[in-house]
């Protein structure tokens, strides 16, 4: 019970971290339009928490099909996968977004959509490339079937703060506010950081002892 509740702990602060719900409710409040209502935002929420938790499935089963497929090897998407964490890392600590890279015309187009919940909020901004090699390293390190529960309801529990912060995006900008937001972000931004360095040392270590 205690390692159940240990690897349920553990993938769950993971997960959360790479995923940043608050940050990603920032970046819905930047692509939704003025006019936007309370109803409109639970639809959006309701909608891109769906999406990213039928990813997350696709991705569970597909994975190692996938990796066969191309034949690469999970310590070889280890390394890649903390490269990807780590440049993450590295943004959200300096307090840089997806939001902020958008030019104009792009926001525009966004807000001109009367769905954008699937595409672009929910996937690749916050299922991103980040959060798919780490569910695919994670399932990798999954033994037996209670480890594989922990890990399915780590990610649902992480999919609920996702609906929950877009949901209540309005009233969290407003008691946070944007000093508040960029310190959780930041703070995310350490430990995606130090994720990322295990996920490459894990990887080198043992794709180094292969080659010599």
């Amino acid at each position: 019970m205690d390692s159940f509740l240990n690897l349920l702990l553990q993938d769950t602060i993971t997960m959360m971290a790479i995923v940043d719900p608050l940050g990603v409710s920032a970046i819905m409040l930047s692509l939704l339009g003025q006019s936007a209502t309370k109803e409109d935002v639970s639809k959006i929420a309701f909608k891109s928490t769906m999406t990213i938790i039928i990813a997350f499935f696709v991705v569970l089963i597909s994975g190692n099909f996938l990796l066969k497929l191309f034949g690469i090897e999970i310590d070889s998407l280890k390394v890649m996968g903390g490269i990807v964490l780590l440049l993450m890392s590295i943004k959200m600590v300096n307090g840089l977004s997806e939001s902020k890279n958008q030019t104009k015309e792009e926001r525009v187009e966004a807000q001109g959509h009367e769905d954008f919940s699937i595409i672009p909020l929910a996937i690749p901004i916050t299922f991103g490339p980040g959060i798919f090699a780490t569910v695919v390293i994670l399932r990798n390190q999954t033994e037996g079937l209670s480890s594989l529960i922990a890990f399915i309801i780590s990610y649902l529990v992480v999919a609920l703060a996702v609906y929950l912060a877009f949901r209540n995006s309005i009233y969290i900008r407003k008691y946070l506010g944007i000093t508040g937001s960029k310190i959780i972000s930041r703070l995310m931004g350490l430990i995606v950081g130090a994720i990322a360095v295990q996920f490459i040392v894990s990887g080198l270590s043992v794709l180094i002892k292969e080659f010599m």
